[in-house]
């Protein structure tokens, strides 16, 4: 299997507003960077949208390091929250429904194609690829 790194970084406008994702995808010496944005949205859903966007574009199941300063999308796989979440039906422990199923959804389809090791990163720090993947973001909400 190929090894891919993938650094991915939402950001919002107010929370819901306009929002912006975005990831830097890394093979050898390759490096591809995309993001995007919505007019209405959560920074939630743009972080998950981050690393959903940067999984779509491998085509062969891969071995992939995704770094995210999400702990939302990193503990939802770590701390097994997205496997509760299925048993019960997509719905969390206070018995509401699950928020961005969709995109859980999609990303739990994507994780079934790959092997995907998550990594929790801290954010506005030191890491250059999580800063640009940031930055990535930000500027996608200036777009939308």
């Amino acid at each position: 299997m190929k090894k891919v790194t993938l650094y991915t970084d939402g950001a919002c406008s107010g929370n819901p507003g306009a929002g912006g994702w975005g990831c830097v995808l890394l093979y050898g010496e390759h490096r591809r960077e995309l993001s995007g944005g919505e007019a209405e949205t959560t920074n939630n859903r743009m972080e998950l949208y981050a690393v959903v966007a940067g999984l779509e574009q491998l085509k062969y199941p891969c071995e992939v390091d995704v770094f995210s300063d999400s702990a939302y999308t990193v503990n939802a796989f770590e701390k097994g929250w997205i496997e509760a979440w299925q048993r019960s039906g997509w719905k969390k422990a206070d018995n509401k429904p699950v928020l961005n199923d969709d995109l859980w959804k999609r990303l739990l389809e994507l994780v079934k194609k790959h092997k995907v090791v998550f990594h929790k990163v801290k954010g506005h720090a030191d890491n250059e690829l999580n800063n640009r993947c940031d930055e990535l973001a930000r500027s996608a909400i200036a777009k939308s």
